[in-house]
């Protein structure tokens, strides 16, 4: 719900505050004062795209702001909210109400705040979706439109429709995807073979090779081994020959080790305990020397004596090179490469076999979707008899008692150009997003009349009247929501305008209902009363300021819309007429 909105410099509007309540609120005024402006301020709101034009003359940026409250929304709309709120780290007020805010400069550029949070337009629009909902003077002109009408058709009837509906997009999806796939291959059939054919080949000579993981780093640095062989062969023999001595020419000296062993032979046999407490130090040190002999000897033994070792290694070397100049940076790469080219080659066939199996899966998969069309059409013809009884005895309340509106549900033709017709019953059809159907409204507008289109039938007074009994209609399975209605009762008046304010009242049973006005029959029927003044400061300076209206002043207020009869008495005794009347409608309205 909307609990108050704060205007600075939008339109003739300087600075202005409005507090809403539950039930049905009713702004009035002047023509020209700037009623418009309440409603542009909640497009804006509502993420609509920024208008420079609409920055107050002299000020550098107009901002509005909107506080929100979601206890009265559902539990799916309340989740939608904070699943918003969340992802936008945003948060609400101490006493849970959310603070909306955009701002508009003289140079058309905008910005968006949302629980104190800057973020794009288009998260306030997620935002006030499911709170928010503005029929401005334009919608009426949307609601001729036949996607406007599908959609009303399946938000009236969202529990049956709703998931049928997504079914089918869950198929079609499926559908489209093998369907595009067959016609890709069959299309490419030569081109892919040519592909598979090349994919053959490198694997062949991948396979051929046969590669190890991290083998060329390996051979890197066994290669650099070997071609130090000898002098790590000569250097690991000279230490050997140090410590353990020459076997060969044993008379060249003696080794450490041999000199260790004497030498700890001479001090076991000293006397001097100082000397004979050296000895087991001289142990030590011949152990090290014994552990390094044997290293030594086993790294001689192992340092290869094949003088071939090193020529078969470079030849391994470029084998490794011939793959990583082809398919990647290196072994593991070109290992990679054929991994994935061998699902590619998998998906490439394009035998006649493969192609026969794949439009047997695309026919599977069509006969799915038209299953699953075939039940959202019938779900949606039924609900569509609904819909117009509901309409039309709402229209009957309206003043139009003798209209009758007709909802049609009619498949959609395949077009010469349509990308992925799809034959229903023998009959080749356009399978969008949203099914194979089209949607339209119909009126017969009075007894014996025929059944047109709205855009042909219906005069700006009755389409306005339409359009606000299926709103009645759609709302009344929901609650919460905030609805704003911009002169829905253009052209119309008497009667049928005592109706409407009846007809919102009744819608606010279970709604915030915001509207703009110019007839005192649906002023009346206000819970509360808001006008927008405008004043001119002499200069060809002109403010307007929005304020709540006492008891008082609302008799004035409507004496005004009676053809300007504020300053009489017999104005005044209409107007007080006309409000206890609306008083005791609303009240049986809503009992």
């Amino acid at each position: 719900m909307l609990t108050e909105i704060r205007i600075d410099s939008l339109g003739v509007i300087s600075a202005a505050t409005a507090q809403f309540h539950e039930g049905l609120t009713v702004l009035t005024g002047e023509t020209g004062a700037g009623k418009t402006m309440v409603v542009t301020s909640l497009h804006l709101l509502s993420g609509a795209r920024a208008d420079a034009g609409r920055v107050r003359l002299g000020a550098s940026r107009a901002v509005v702001e909107g506080r929100f409250t979601v206890d009265e929304l559902n539990e799916a709309a309340r989740g939608e909210v904070a699943r918003v709120l969340e992802s936008s780290a945003a948060e609400a007020d101490d006493d849970g109400s959310v603070i909306a805010i955009r701002t508009v400069g003289g140079d058309g550029r905008s910005r968006a705040h949302l629980g104190g949070r800057g973020v794009p337009a288009s998260v306030l629009a997620e935002f006030t979706a499911p709170l928010l909902t503005v029929h401005g003077q334009n919608d009426q002109l949307r609601l001729q439109r036949p996607e406007q009408q599908l959609n009303a058709l399946d938000q009236f009837a969202a529990d049956t429709v709703g998931p049928l509906l997504r079914k089918y997009q869950v198929q079609r999806h499926a559908w489209l995807d093998a369907r595009n796939e067959l016609l890709e291959r069959t299309a490419r059939s030569r081109e892919l073979a040519l592909e598979a054919d090349r994919l053959k080949h490198s694997l062949l000579e991948i396979d051929a090779i046969a590669p190890e993981p991290g083998e060329d780093a390996r051979i890197v640095a066994e290669v650099r081994r070997l071609s130090d062989l000898d002098s790590l062969r000569e250097a690991a023999a000279t230490a050997h020959d140090a410590l353990s001595g020459p076997a060969d020419t044993p008379d060249d000296g003696a080794g450490a080790l041999e000199m260790l062993g004497a030498a700890r032979a001479r001090l076991d046999s000293a006397e001097d305990p100082a000397l004979a407490a050296l000895a087991p130090r001289l142990g030590e040190a011949i152990a090290v020397v014994v552990d390094l002999t044997t290293e030594l000897s086993g790294y001689l033994s192992d340092l290869p004596s094949d003088p071939g070792a090193l020529d078969s290694l470079l030849t391994r070397q470029a084998e490794l090179k011939s793959l990583t100049r082809k398919y990647a940076p290196d072994i593991d790469g070109v290992i990679a490469w054929a991994e994935e080219a061998r699902s590619r080659l998998d998906s490439l066939d394009v035998s006649e076999e493969a192609l026969t199996k794949l439009a047997a899966e695309v026919e599977v998969a069509a006969e799915r979707v038209r299953g699953a069309a075939r039940k959202l059409t019938a779900a949606r013809t039924k609900a569509a008899g609904k819909l117009a009884a509901a309409v039309s005895a709402e229209l009957g309340g309206l003043a139009m008692g003798k209209a009758r509106l007709e909802v049609q549900v009619r498949p959609v033709p395949a077009g010469a150009q349509d990308s992925a017709p799809l034959t229903v019953d023998g009959v080749e059809l356009h399978a969008g997003s949203s099914g194979v159907d089209e949607v339209e409204f119909r009126l017969s507008a009075h007894s014996g009349a025929q059944s047109l289109p709205l855009s042909k039938s219906a005069s700006g007074g009755e389409l306005s009247r339409v359009m606000l009994a299926l709103e009645v209609v759609l709302a009344s399975s929901d609650h919460g929501a905030t609805m704003v209605f911009d002169e829905v009762d253009a052209g119309v008046g008497g009667r049928a305008a005592v109706e409407i304010g009846r007809r919102l009242a009744r819608l606010a049973r279970t709604h915030q209902v915001i509207v703009v006005t110019h007839l005192p029959q649906v002023a009346a029927f206000a819970d509360t009363h808001l006008v927008v003044n405008k004043s001119d400061d002499g200069k060809g300076k002109v403010n307007s300021g929005v304020r709540a209206l006492t008891d008082e002043e609302r008799v004035v207020e409507l004496a005004r819309m009676l053809a300007g009869l504020d300053d009489t008495e017999t104005g005044r005794a209409h107007a007080e007429e006309l409000l206890e009347t609306a008083r005791s409608e609303r009240a049986a309205v809503r009992a």
